[in-house]
């Protein structure tokens, strides 16, 4: 694209840069320069800077400048932008750090890939981390990161931590749980749980140790980072894959839904009917309230289909729970001289406790038993409905 046709598309498509700083006096001149070639539509939130940020920042009238009085961290500094966008009527905005590790002349390429799609999405930008460089911590960090963000989403991208991105502001949450750098993954897989695409772009990336300041606290901000994933694989595994799961089969008819979710779903035969048995196991197993946790996390260990999986766990459903309950403790009385006169009994959890043993020995045996039969059946089923070619 020539430069015209950038500043025309940003101009139509109501784009602003978005520059978070923090006593970045070294670098932000230069990176506010260099956007000034593309566009005034500039938002510098300065986060409490307690170096010459304002009187660097006092040189430029053509752009929107908000000083907050203390630091608060990025998250803070982005959420204050974000909202000052929407007021101001843009409907994206691309963030580029103030420590002058992008290069402004990559802005055409957020806003040309913009341009090919035809619906809302949010761009990253992706840096060549294997280049010379690189600290070490950077490039574990990003893979980390990685791999959560496509446990926790289903969407696989090779960088997920640059701030070098474009949003779609009328498409991101409004209310977020963090204010700091974690902030960045909050919003990216949020975000992704709307159902908005989020996709990679190529970028350039520069490390200059002599004059780029960096702000992130390995044991402090790890830790929070740590802390955010975990409520967010959490409700990933609680909400988000039932929610999607009980979407999709309300969208098609039960037909449909058995060919294009189970008989045209990712692996072979043979995968799937493994998927469908380690669902039955663990829905069957003794684990009561871990089940869901579990078979997912089984099924991305192995790599096994999680539809499947989560589908079959669900065996356990309440209106079957007291005959699994039953039948456990039957299977398990000969094992240890339990009492086997069940049928008679009232089922409780007084009944469990006083017969623990004999009912975990006997959730195991039904369980092995009948995952072993649900997976030979699914597999003979799958064969025959839509065999494999050999």
């Amino acid at each position: 694209m020539s430069l015209a046709e950038v500043q025309n598309a940003i101009s139509e498509k109501k784009i602003c840069i978005l520059i978070p700083t923090y006593n970045n006096e070294k670098t932000l001149k230069r990176v506010i320069d260099g956007v000034l070639d593309y566009t005034e539509n500039i938002i510098v939130v300065n986060d409490g800077s307690t170096d010459s940020t304002p009187q660097i920042l006092a040189q430029y009238r053509q752009i929107t400048i908000i000083s907050l009085p203390e630091n608060k961290g990025k998250g803070n500094g982005l959420k204050t932008g974000f909202r000052k966008a929407k007021k101001s009527g843009y409907d994206y905005a691309i963030t580029i750090d103030s420590d002058g590790q992008h290069y402004p002349d990559d802005i055409p390429v957020f806003v040309e890939a913009l341009l090919q799609e035809q619906e809302d999405i949010l761009l990253i930008g992706n840096r060549n981390m294997s280049q010379d460089g690189i600290p070490k911590k950077s490039s574990f960090g990003n893979r980390f990161s990685n791999f959560w963000f496509w446990f926790e989403t289903g969407i696989k991208l090779e960088d997920t931590q640059s701030g070098y991105r474009l949003y779609p502001l009328h498409k991101i949450p409004k209310k977020y749980f963090t204010p700091k750098f974690e902030f960045e993954i909050e919003i990216i897989v949020r975000t992704a749980w709307r159902h908005v695409p989020v996709k990679n772009v190529p970028i350039k990336v520069l490390y200059d140790p002599a004059e780029r300041v960096s702000h992130f606290r390995p044991f402090k901000d790890f830790t929070r980072i740590s802390i955010l994933n975990t409520i967010l694989v959490t409700i990933t595994l609680l909400y988000i894959i039932p929610r999607n799961f009980l979407n999709n089969f309300k969208k098609k008819s039960f037909k449909k839904f058995i060919q294009e979710d189970v008989l045209e779903s990712d692996g072979s035969n043979r995968t799937k009917a493994f998927s469908i048995a380690l669902g039955v196991f663990i829905g069957l197993s003794p684990f009561w309230g871990f089940h869901t946790l579990l078979v997912i996390s089984l099924s991305v260990l192995f790599k096994l289909n999680k539809v499947l999986a989560f589908v079959a766990s669900n065996v356990s459903l309440p209106p079957f729970i007291p005959f699994i309950i039953a039948a456990s403790l039957f299977l398990g009385a000969p094992f240890v001289s339990g009492n086997s006169d069940i049928l008679h009994q009232d089922l409780n959890f007084e009944l469990i406790k006083n017969n623990l043993l004999q009912y975990i020995i006997g959730s195991f045996i039904l369980s092995t038993s009948l995952s072993a039969l649900a997976g030979i059946t699914s597999f003979l089923f799958l064969n025959k409905v839509s065999p494999e070619n050999n």
